[in-house]
Formats: C-alpha cells, structure tokens, sequence
C-alpha cells in the first residue's frame, strides 16, 4: 500500500482536528491553503509545529513509509527493527513519538503493539503546510 498525501480528491470542505484544534480545509484540491487563507494562532502555530518536528527525522520517515507498506496498512513494532536497522528500544522511541503527535495510531494486541497511520492527521497536516498556486 503506497500513501500519496498529494493526491486530488472531489469532496466537500471539511474541518478535520489537528491536535484539539480545528483547522478549516477544503479537500476539493491538491493540497489546501490554510495558511493563506488566514494567519495561524500562536497555539496552531506551536501544535503544527510540533508535529512537523516529530516528522522532520529520516527514522521516523522511514518508519513511516514502512507501516503504509505493510499488508494490511499496518505493522507490529516487533517487525520493524530490522527493517529500520535500529534497536527494539529506538524504534519503540520514535513509534512513541510519532503517536504521540497523532500521525500513527497503536493498538495492543497481547504483548505486541501494532502500528497503522492516520491518515486524516497526515493529510491535515500536509493541508495545513502546502500551498497552491493563485495562477
């Protein structure tokens, strides 16, 4: 399974939450212009943050690019350290962080976590990001 957050869709303009914060966005094109639609909020401004700096290290990416894929969409921690040539303590690190900012939802099952992305915060943040030409 390949993500392309890029990628055009017909819908209807959305609101989806971005950290406890709503951010208006129109799905109706490529990539959406929030940004310049209206200046962030210092708290907008400090959540997307956030989550571009836990995004903004090639682990995590790759990390990333692995659990997308997986079959199924998804990854057991268990089998992402060889993959990603760290340590079980490491991987787990950067899994904690890429939860913790949204972009990677866990599951428990047993003893072993499973990993699948977000796709509605991965796309709000790109939304939130991405600008579009005014041509």
């Amino acid at each position: 399974m390949n993500v392309d957050m890029y990628v055009a869709v017909s819908l209807p303009d959305i609101s989806i939450p971005v950290n406890m914060i709503s951010m208006e966005i129109s799905l109706t094109a490529p990539c959406c212009t929030p940004l310049q639609a209206a200046p962030l909020s210092e708290s907008e401004a400090e959540e997307l943050a956030t989550m571009l700096k836990a995004l903004a290290d090639p682990v995590r990416l790759r990390l990333l690019s692995f659990i997308a894929a997986a079959e199924g969409g998804e990854a057991c921690a268990c089998d992402l350290t060889e993959p990603a040539g760290r340590s079980q303590a490491t991987v787990s690190h950067h899994l904690s962080q890429l939860t913790r900012v949204g972009v990677l939802e866990r599951e428990q099952r047993g003893k072993w976590a499973w990993f699948r992305l977000d796709h509605d915060r991965l796309t709000g943040i790109c939304a939130a990001v991405c600008a579009t030409s005014t041509d």
